[in-house]
């Protein structure tokens, strides 16, 4: 069958050899995932969510000095003209999941988050060709919107202390702007260590105003018993 007509020089859709297809995306389509986005080439839509860091689920897959990173793929039912359910876990789902998985690893620095798990999944909602490229698109996007380092927390409460990601502990000298404790328990590109400390130091700041007030209202009931 011939793809290109000899007479025009055009594929059987009217485009060029050389030339793609419409592309279109849209990220936060996916409200409570920590990253997502929809992505689509020509008639093939994509969309794909990412979740993490978080407590590993199964303590047997832990990994030590980096996350853990699982993909699951999987195609709609309605995503083409078979109508045919096709069943979960099938091997040309395992393999693309497994490819996609692969190809975000090198994409994730997964040594500063060790411990912990990413959650990646991907489903093709119309499929017309390209598949594979458009998963791994959608599910690029979707980490670069990916917040796990976008807004550094102050104070973590236990569920996000135990999510497995940098913790940063900082004592300082508030009037001497002198830090006498520097914890840090993983490492840090320095963009984001800068931003951290500079969000400690305010903390501590915080914390030191409060104490000063407490240690003021005890010095005055204090004067106040002994009729100063």
């Amino acid at each position: 069958m011939e793809f290109v007509d000899p007479h025009t020089g055009l594929r059987l859709d009217g485009r060029r050899p050389t030339e793609m297809r419409r592309i279109r995306a849209e990220i936060g389509a996916v409200a409570k995932a920590d990253g997502s986005a929809v992505f689509e080439m020509g008639k093939t839509k994509v969309i794909a969510a990412v979740y993490g860091p978080r407590e590993v689920q199964n303590r047997s897959e832990q990994i030590n000095d980096k996350a853990l990173v699982r993909c699951e793929y999987s195609m709609a039912n309605f995503s083409t003209g078979d109508r045919r359910r096709k069943p979960k876990g099938d091997r040309r789902s395992t393999e693309i999941s497994l490819v996609i998985r692969q190809t975000m690893e090198e994409c994730i620095l997964t040594h500063l988050m060790p411990r912990s798990q990413i959650d990646i999944f991907v489903q093709v909602l119309e499929a017309d060709g390209g598949t594979r490229s458009a998963c791994i698109n959608a599910a690029t996007l979707a980490l670069a919107c990916w917040h796990s380092y976008a807004h550094p927390l102050l104070d973590l409460n236990y569920a996000e202390d135990s999510a497995g990601g940098p913790d940063v502990t900082v004592a300082i000298l508030p009037k001497l702007d002198k830090v006498t404790l520097l914890q840090m328990d993983n490492r840090l590109p320095m963009d984001i260590f800068e931003n951290v400390m500079q969000l400690a130091i305010e903390g501590c700041k915080a914390v030191a105003n409060c104490i000063r007030e407490v240690l003021l209202e005890n010095t005055k009931q204090l004067e106040y018993h002994r009729g100063v």
